[in-house]
């Protein structure tokens, strides 16, 4: 993209002329080789100060690169003393990503026994005036790849999903589609069918060789278009009869794909479990 390719070459030049700067890296998925890039994807810069305060107080040097019209700040107290940030939103529409270190705490990351996962995600070194970066050691990208589950999490996730759908069909029998709705998108999804068909799709590869990026974004990459359409059946908008009809999109969803699972990995599929609260959800939708 042009512009954002731009907006790069400003911030690039003036930390080459400025002093205060020592390093500046290029992160995230412009420069990770499994990450799908378009033109809403971000610029996520790395600036290594002699000293970052001044930087992080003052908003003047933000405006070298453009119009911002918002911007969202965190300190150090967020990221345990290592960095600050700022995400600033242009009128261009390029969100720029600043992380601000300070020489010292650049180094001290650099110097850790585990590459941190924002550099094993892939980096790339756009300046380094006194090579600062030499000790960096080489992505390995292993912290997005999906990982075999052990015997227990694979149990407890298929448990606590089970469990967590009764509190769906209460709030669906009472009306309450917002607490509903927390409870299908943010636990039932989120916490249990995002990582379940991260495993199924892993399970037909190597483990730890693939990653379908952040929240599911390349399922539909990597699912028969009959597997997606069934994912796409969890969805539901705000009519109560919609959302029960997802709750058991859910339900059925979770039963195929825990049971091929469990299959290839030799673990046994908890079907009582399922079946007692497929009766209850059931028994509470015809409640009168």
């Amino acid at each position: 993209m042009k512009i954002r390719d731009e907006k790069l070459e400003q911030i690039i030049h003036w930390a080459e002329n400025n002093p205060d700067i020592r390093a500046v890296l290029l992160t995230s998925s412009l420069v990770n080789p499994y990450a799908p890039v378009d033109d809403f994807s971000d610029l996520d810069v790395e600036l290594v100060f002699v000293s970052r305060k001044a930087y992080e107080e003052q908003h003047e040097w933000i405006r070298l690169f453009g119009e911002p019209i918002s911007m969202i700040e965190e300190d150090d107290t967020v990221f345990e003393g290592k960095h600050a940030m700022k995400m600033v939103l242009y009128k261009d529409h390029i969100k720029v990503d600043f992380k601000l270190y300070q020489v010292s705490e650049f180094c001290k990351e650099v110097q850790e026994e585990i590459l941190p996962d924002d550099w094993d995600l892939g980096y790339k070194v756009l300046i380094d005036k006194d090579n600062l970066t030499k000790d960096l050691k080489t992505p390995t990208y292993q912290s997005i790849m999906i990982h075999q589950p052990t015997e227990k999490k694979f149990h407890q996730l298929l448990n606590d999903f089970w469990w967590d759908t009764t509190y769906v069909a209460k709030c669906l029998k009472r009306g309450d589609v917002f607490y509903a709705k927390f409870m299908s998108e943010n636990i039932l999804r989120t916490d249990y069918l995002v990582p379940l068909i991260e495993w199924y799709i892993a399970s037909s590869y190597d483990w730890n060789t693939i990653t379908t990026n952040k929240h599911g974004r390349l399922f539909k990459k990597y699912l028969s278009s009959e597997l997606w359409s069934r994912v796409e059946a969890t969805f539901s908008g705000s009519d109560i009869e919609e959302n029960w009809t997802a709750l058991f999109a859910y339900a059925d969803l979770v039963h195929e794909l825990g049971t091929v699972l469990a299959t290839k990995l030799g673990l046994l599929y908890p079907l009582q479990l399922e079946n007692d609260i497929r009766n209850y959800l059931s028994e509470v939708k015809e409640l009168p």
